[in-house]
């Protein structure tokens, strides 16, 4: 367990944990003694009462001590992440954050390639107007882009059994520490001041409380569902990056993956969403790469996550569209989501996957200079984007 978390930087925080853990086991015997010291048959005996004054008088010593071993473990415990994978690289590759495993397709020959602003109808300026920066209007045939992919993705994902949803996007606190995103995303997250809710930034938070406290039955698993939803980033570790146009924006539309399985079968799930992911992209024509995400990039509930990239012509580089992790028991174990099986309860593994999301638009507008895919045409997007 601690070479995977090292890896993540977790190393200090486990050695920290496993100390205070030891001191805690060490009272819990002195205190169950000390407890039991205090019952007694009959009528004490004055011996036995001086006795017991000290009894109690080191039990409320031991109590409080025991309180305090308690709350620090829990502390660490809230800050130790998910080992990393075996599989996991431990260093960055050129320009990407991991492993580039292939690439697929050849980007474009563009003599002087247009950007997203100049191709559709995105309005920043008003964006900022009404709702300060790093916000946009989606208008027009842009607009019509983006509600055909949704459409189309969870078409796509529908025909692969997935059950679809459309989750709150507020939350309280229990499913964001749950999930992993508190304590060490907290800056990145907006919240509902006095109303103990959080807005979140993907839906893999609502799919993964879709379940939180129950006990599934084997048979149920795998369960799989597809949901649409907005989500709201603060982006506040991202100042001075991607600040023009659509691309790195405070709020955006996702259609999500995410699925429940038994423990010896996640890496196959994985393996499938990664697949999934794939042959979205491929379908759309998109040239791109898949990286093998460095461990030190690591959420600290991923114990894995692959990323795919498409190629952006006006930034001249790939840059992530999906990213698809596997969680091992992770956040089921913070959230108490687990299964049965011939008497016995275990923790079910919980996987995330992104199918499709605003930046899908930007890239195939860049890729192909305003023209569309033809398959989303059938989902009521325009031949071609006009500004």
């Amino acid at each position: 367990m601690r070479a995977g978390i090292a890896r993540k930087g977790g190393g200090e925080s486990f050695d920290e944990l496993l100390e205070a853990d030891a001191r805690w086991r060490e009272l819990v015997p002195q205190v169950d003694e000390l407890r039991g010291r205090q019952k007694l048959k009959g009528k004490p005996t004055p011996e036995q009462i001086e006795e017991l004054k000290q009894v109690k008088e080191d039990l409320r010593r031991l109590e409080g001590e025991l309180a305090a071993a308690e709350s620090r473990r829990d502390e660490l415990l809230r800050q130790v992440p998910n080992p990393a994978n075996e599989s996991v690289p431990d260093d960055e590759t050129g320009d990407a954050e991991g492993e580039i495993e292939r690439q697929v397709g050849e980007p474009p020959s563009l003599a002087e390639p247009k950007g997203h602003l100049e191709l559709g109808g995105y309005d920043m300026e008003r964006g900022a107007r009404l709702s300060g920066s790093r916000f946009g209007y989606i208008v027009g045939d842009a607009a019509r882009l983006s509600l055909a992919l949704y459409s189309w993705a969870l078409d796509r994902l529908v025909a692969e059994s997935f059950t679809p949803v459309i989750p709150p996007v507020l939350v309280r606190e229990e499913a964001m520490y749950g999930t992993g995103f508190f304590p060490a995303e907290r800056f990145e997250i907006y919240e509902v001041a006095d109303e103990g809710l959080f807005l979140t930034g993907t839906s893999e938070v609502a799919l993964a409380g879709l379940h939180m406290g129950e006990i599934l039955a084997r048979g149920q698993l795998p369960l799989e569902y597809t949901a649409f939803s907005a989500n709201f980033r603060r982006e506040a570790g991202a100042a001075g990056r991607d600040t023009r146009g659509m691309f790195r924006v405070h709020q955006f539309n996702k259609v999500e993956m995410f699925a429940y399985t038994l423990p010896d079968a996640s890496w196959d799930e994985f393996e499938r969403l990664v697949g999934i992911e794939e042959s979205l992209v491929q379908e759309l024509g998109l040239p791109y790469r898949v990286v093998n995400i460095a461990a030190g990039q690591l959420s600290a509930a991923a114990a894995k996550r692959i990323d795919i990239e498409a190629w952006f012509p006006s930034q001249d580089r790939f840059r992530e569209i999906t990213s698809a992790s596997n969680t091992t028991d992770y956040q089921a174990r913070r959230l108490g989501i687990r299964f049965r099986a011939n008497g016995v309860t275990e923790f079910v593994h919980t996987l995330n996957g992104t199918a499709v999301t605003d930046r899908w638009a930007l890239a195939i507008l860049e890729n192909f200079q305003g023209e569309v895919p033809g398959v989303l045409r059938e989902f009521g997007a325009p031949e071609r984007v006009e500004r």
